[in-house]
């Protein structure tokens, strides 16, 4: 009985993790390449440490792959990138996701590839506004330089891709149950400590960027895989759940989980929320640094998807929506504070005297 075998890089990270355990029990082989440390994917993924920033490295993985595999690959998922809040350019993201995507189409066209599956951003996209809606022929325009290198690694995968059908999903803000989503972790920690910061806003509330649930996204890629011989040798799906909730929603559905009552979101001109995120990481307090001068440019934002491409192809639509789950994940919160503000890589609050069994954050007096 013939076994796939699928190739996945950044096999360590959130999606890789959950990518390699589905997959594995499916009867694939998987690959993981990871130049990160723990946590790792699970025992039944073949594991490799390799640096996609280095040619070398990227030769020596890919001859074990092929004295242990054959030279058949399945599917190669490309989900190794740079990433960084802090809105800066960087050289990694050249070197690693542009350079590193490079690197690894030139290693590729040794082997019989059945399929690549890049993970791009809807942030490729020029954000639209309030009842505006975005499908995979929106202008493509990206405001910092994540997805400014993504939009240059998926033309780096138009043109080279050869006869190796591409897919490029381009997809929404990811969360789990538990949240696992940095801005939203840091967006539900200021209502749950009160924060100042947390009652205004620099940007049009109504505004909303979509976000599609880690297990969805997973069922997204396995259908990618299982249409690979209907699909055009190149193609782009949006991911993400059409149903989006506005920054006023979020931060009043926040509010009444949490603390039983809407939470007051005011405008704040954006030179003041400048001035003020500028403070706040030269005297950083906490996690209250989170918030950089950049991201109020980004205020406005509106990122509402059309996914018709993807349910007409993939049959694929989310099963799940943050509306639904929020819920839920203010309840992990409420019912262990400690495990899920180390969970979403929180700092406890410093005036913190212990978590109380009101599951409130207390004050020092």
């Amino acid at each position: 009985m013939h076994h796939p075998t699928v190739l996945i890089t950044g096999s360590s990270g959130l999606i890789g993790r959950a990518l390699c355990h589905r997959l594995s029990n499916l009867g694939v082989n998987v690959i993981g390449f990871d130049q990160d440390g723990p946590p790792y994917p699970p025992p039944n993924t073949d594991c490799m440490f390799v640096d996609l920033t280095s040619d070398e490295s990227m030769q020596n993985a890919f001859h074990i792959v092929e004295e242990r595999y054959g030279s058949r690959l399945d599917c190669v998922i490309h989900l190794a990138a740079y990433y960084s809040f802090d809105g800066r350019p960087s050289p990694m993201y050249k070197k690693l996701t542009v350079d590193g995507t490079e690197r690894l189409l030139r290693e590729l066209h040794r082997f019989d590839v059945g399929q690549l599956i890049f993970s791009s951003t809807m942030l490729v996209h020029a954000p639209g506004h309030p009842g505006q809606r975005i499908n995979e022929q929106s202008p493509i325009c990206a405001t910092w330089a994540y997805p400014q290198s993504k939009i240059e690694t998926e033309h780096k995968i138009a043109e080279r891709h050869g006869d190796i059908p591409a897919v490029i999903l381009r997809i929404a803000g990811v969360y789990t149950d538990l949240c696992e989503s940095v801005p939203l972790a840091h967006q539900i920690q200021r209502i749950y400590e009160k924060q100042l910061t947390s009652h205004v806003y620099p940007g049009d509330v109504h505004s909303g960027q979509s976000f599609v649930h880690l297990d969805d996204l997973i069922e997204s890629i396995v259908l990618s895989i299982e249409a690979r011989d209907e699909l055009e040798p190149l193609e782009v799906f949006l991911i993400g759940e059409p149903d989006t909730m506005t920054y006023e929603e979020l931060q009043r559905e926040t509010g009444l989980l949490i603390h039983g009552k809407d939470w007051e979101t005011m405008y704040v001109p954006k030179p003041i929320a400048k001035a003020g995120a500028w403070v706040q990481n030269v005297v950083p307090i906490g996690d209250r640094a989170f918030i950089k001068p950049w991201m109020v440019d980004r205020a406005d934002d509106n990122y509402v998807l059309v996914i018709s491409k993807a349910r007409n192809l993939l049959g694929w639509e989310p099963q799940r929506s943050l509306r639904l789950v929020l819920p839920r994940m203010i309840d992990g919160l409420k019912v262990d504070p400690e495990r899920w503000y180390k969970i979403n890589k929180l700092h406890p609050p410093i005036f913190r005297i212990d978590w109380g069994h009101d599951h409130h954050v207390r004050k020092s007096a």
